[in-house]
């Protein structure tokens, strides 16, 4: 009997050491952070960071960013599609904040942490399920690969520090949540009049370079779209500021030109 209970006891402290160890796909202590260092613009399209606030704050930063760090490989294949999608969002996202602070305040782009030879996306300065990551790794081996997620909405949501960026939303992404949240982060990017604009004169559509650069993963037929052009048809009431321009948009009457990218740092100071 006295193993048993041995046993019994044994068996009960394992079971809550996993419970407590175990991952919280609602990501409070990143939401929490975002709640405090994310600034939106008064029309909702656009966010800077308080990154002197995030250097004060930054022993909660490194402290999401561990539990992130501590998911194995086996408990992430377990998770559900929604679960890893957000997950790496988050962990993307919280790593670049990261990245930043390493030189800040002494940096105007995150450009600056790079060289000729050494992208900063391709620095391997975070662990991330079990091995050393890079944020390129994050973004194109993980998110985009073929097969595991096929959202091209993804491109509103990883957040490269720079003003020329999507918004940083001011709450983590959920599994929960996380379909609205991409799709109303799609609306909230293409809604803004500096990086994507109708020249209803010219039937010239401005865009993102973003789009220039994934063209290819707007035209796989992912959630409808097989193009650039049905894509921004989709969003038409996004990008146009009358229903002439919209209905314009959606049949596809316009061509496309890409803006310059802004790769200054979007710092709130």
């Amino acid at each position: 009997m006295k193993y048993i209970r041995a046993g019994i006891a044994a068996l009960a402290l394992s079971l809550f050491a996993h419970g407590a160890q175990a991952f919280d796909h609602t990501h409070q202590a990143w939401n929490t952070l975002l709640g405090k260092l994310v600034v939106v613009n008064k029309q909702g399209t656009a966010s800077s960071v308080k990154y002197a606030q995030a250097k004060q704050d930054h022993a909660e930063l490194k402290a999401y960013l561990a539990s992130l760090s501590a998911v194995s490989p086996q408990e992430y294949a377990a998770w559900a599609k929604d679960q890893k999608l957000a997950f790496l969002i988050n962990a993307y996202n919280a790593f670049t904040i990261e990245l930043i602070l390493t030189e800040y305040p002494k940096l105007d782009s995150i450009k600056d942490l790079g060289s000729f030879l050494a992208s900063p996306w391709k620095k391997p300065f975070f662990e991330l399920l079990g091995k050393k990551e890079t944020l390129d790794g994050i973004e194109h081996e993980r998110i985009r690969a073929p097969g595991a997620f096929d959202d091209p909405r993804v491109h509103a949501a990883v957040v490269c520090a720079s003003i020329g960026c999507p918004m940083l939303r001011n709450e983590a992404y959920v599994a929960t949540r996380l379909d609205a949240q991409l799709e109303d982060q799609m609306q909230r990017f293409l809604r803004d009049r500096s990086r994507n604009r109708f020249d209803v004169g010219t039937g010239t559509l401005h865009v993102s370079k973003i789009f220039d650069w994934y063209a290819g993963d707007f035209d796989k037929g992912h959630r409808g779209f097989d193009s650039l052009k049905a894509t921004f048809g989709h969003y038409a009431d996004a990008l146009a500021d009358t229903p002439a321009a919209a209905a314009r948009l959606r049949r596809g009457d316009f061509t496309i030109d890409y803006l310059d990218y802004d790769w200054r740092l979007n710092d709130a100071r």
